[in-house]
C-alpha cells in the first residue's frame, strides 16, 4: 500500500515528466535534487549545530553515567552481602536501591527529552538555512524544480555538493 507520501511524489514526479516533454518545444525543463541527510552530514553550519550540542550536554550526560555508574557499583555491592544481611537490611537496602533507580530513570529521560528538544531546534535552523541555500542556488542557475526525496535520482540532477558549498559560504 503506497503512502500519501508516495503518491504525491510520484504524482509530482509525473508531472515533471509531463512539463519536461512539452518543454523540448519550448525550453528545456531542469529539476535538480538534494539530499538533506548529507546536508546535516557534511555542512559546515549541522556539524557546528552538533559540537554546539555536545557541549550543552556534556556535563549533564556525564553526571548521569556517572550516576548509572554509582548505582551500579551499589547494586552489586547489595547482591554480594545480601546474604550476611538481616531481613530488614536487606529490604531496606534494596528500597534504596530501587528509589536511587527511579530517580536515575527520571533524570536519564528528563535529559533526552531535553536533548531532543534542543536537537530539533538546531535542526530546524539547520533546515532553514539549506532551504535558503536550495533556493539561491535553483535561481542562480535556473532551476525549475528541486526535490528534497526520491527513490531514485541520477547523479547528474544532484545540486547537494552545491547547495553545501552554498551554505559553506554563508550566503
Amino acid at each position: 500500500m503506497k503512502t500519501l507520501r508516495q503518491h504525491i511524489l510520484l504524482g509530482m514526479l509525473a508531472t515533471a515528466a509531463a512539463f519536461g516533454s512539452v518543454a523540448v518545444h519550448a525550453q528545456e525543463f531542469k529539476m535538480g535534487f538534494v539530499n538533506t541527510e548529507r546536508i546535516f552530514r557534511e555542512a559546515a553550519s549541522a556539524k557546528q549545530a552538533q559540537a554546539k550540542l555536545e557541549q550543552e550536554f556534556a556535563r549533564r550526560e556525564k553526571d548521569l553515567v556517572d550516576v548509572g555508574n554509582n548505582l551500579k557499583t551499589a547494586s552489586e555491592k547489595f547482591e554480594r552481602e545480601a546474604p550476611t544481611l538481616s531481613e530488614s537490611q536487606r529490604v531496606s537496602r534494596q528500597k534504596q536501591l530501587v528509589e536511587q533507580d527511579r530517580e536515575f530513570q527520571r533524570k536519564r529521560r528528563e535529559f533526552q527529552e531535553d536533548l531532543n528538544a534542543r536537537k530539533n531546534e538546531e535542526q530546524q535552523l539547520v533546515v532553514e538555512r539549506a532551504n535558503r541555500a536550495v533556493k539561491q542556488v535553483a535561481e542562480a542557475e535556473k532551476y525549475d524544480v528541486v526535490f528534497q526525496e526520491a527513490v531514485y535520482i541520477h547523479p547528474k540532477h544532484d545540486i547537494t555538493d552545491k547547495v553545501i558549498k552554498a551554505l559553506n559560504a554563508g550566503k
